[in-house]
């Protein structure tokens, strides 16, 4: 994820009003989203691989080749992989566990920290390859193509892009913004153009109203603001909606209940870590969370 917290505001105006309508949200965990594979006959030129990039061991399981991973980055939260170590727990990589799985190549890319542990494992003489990072869903190709080639299975990537290319679909006149909130830190905040999340949104086929209206990835949520894009549905993170308490808690937040979203309650949330993945399951993501957020604007 983004470094959020140098544009974390907390909204100052309080709430005015309430509603009654049956509570609607509908939440997509990591488990209900299949990880793609596909078998390309190849041999990778590695054994032993520890893939830090956000979500590359789900690439590398995606392209056949879970067996070759000893560790894998926090963001890669498929069931097959949950006896692969996490190197980064806290999106900090442990160099001492990095370094005792003995790989013979690890994948970063620029969101990889602490630089120190980066120096250490550069010095260490084991191959390191930079990953392309991506908010965006037109840049997944470049991404999982760049696994495969460091893994020296070219012919397995491409059977990977092929099959999930973004389906054609029909455009929506819903309007669906996204809200980055951690309550526990006071952080509350719209998406705006390039948050990640508007890459989704637009594949779906519905506006986000935050990247249509706000030039930054990210903004202070005010109630204001929000009254005025006035969304049909908003789109959480599953911890995002836990830390202010919920369904209640989001709808004491200055301005969500004055939104025909808070109106009536149509909130749909989706695993932190598979969200902004971008990776193998974005494309299944994009399916069922189409599914869930007409649902939602219908009730």
């Amino acid at each position: 994820m983004k470094n959020l917290s140098a544009v974390a505001l907390m909204a100052t105006l309080f709430l005015t009003g309430c509603t009654t309508s049956t509570p609607t949200v509908s939440d997509i965990s990591a488990t209900d989203i299949t990880l793609p594979i596909v078998h390309s006959g190849e041999i990778p030129t590695v054994k032993r691989v520890v893939a830090l990039a956000n979500g590359s061991a789900e690439i590398v399981a995606a392209l056949g080749y879970a067996s070759i991973l000893v560790g894998r980055d926090v963001a890669s939260t498929m069931p097959e992989l949950t006896k692969v170590p996490i190197d980064n727990p806290g999106h900090n990589v442990s160099t001492e566990t990095v370094l005792a799985q003995k790989p013979d190549l690890i994948l970063i890319d620029s969101n990889t920290s602490p630089t120190s542990a980066l120096t250490t494992l550069k010095n260490s003489g084991i191959r390191i390859v930079t990953i392309p990072s991506t908010f965006d869903l037109s840049t997944v190709r470049e991404k999982e193509l760049a696994v495969a080639s460091a893994l020296g299975t070219p012919k397995a990537g491409e059977l990977l892009t092929r099959w999930h290319s973004s389906p054609l679909i029909q455009v929506k006149p819903i309007k669906v913004a996204f809200l980055y909130l951690r309550g526990t830190a006071s952080i509350y905040l719209i998406g705006g153009k390039g948050s990640g999340a508007d890459s989704l949104i637009d594949a779906m086929g519905f506006t986000d109203i935050g990247a249509k209206n706000l030039a930054q990835p990210f903004s202070a949520l005010s109630a204001e603001e929000l009254i005025k894009l006035n969304p049909d549905v908003l789109l959480l993170m599953t911890k995002g909606l836990e830390s202010v308490g919920g369904l209640t808690g989001l709808t004491q937040l200055p301005g969500i209940a004055q939104t025909s979203a808070g109106q009536h309650k149509r909130v749909v949330t989706v695993d932190d870590s598979l969200l902004l993945s971008f990776g193998p399951r974005t494309i299944p993501l994009i399916s069922r969370l189409r599914a869930d957020i007409l649902k939602a604007s219908t009730l």
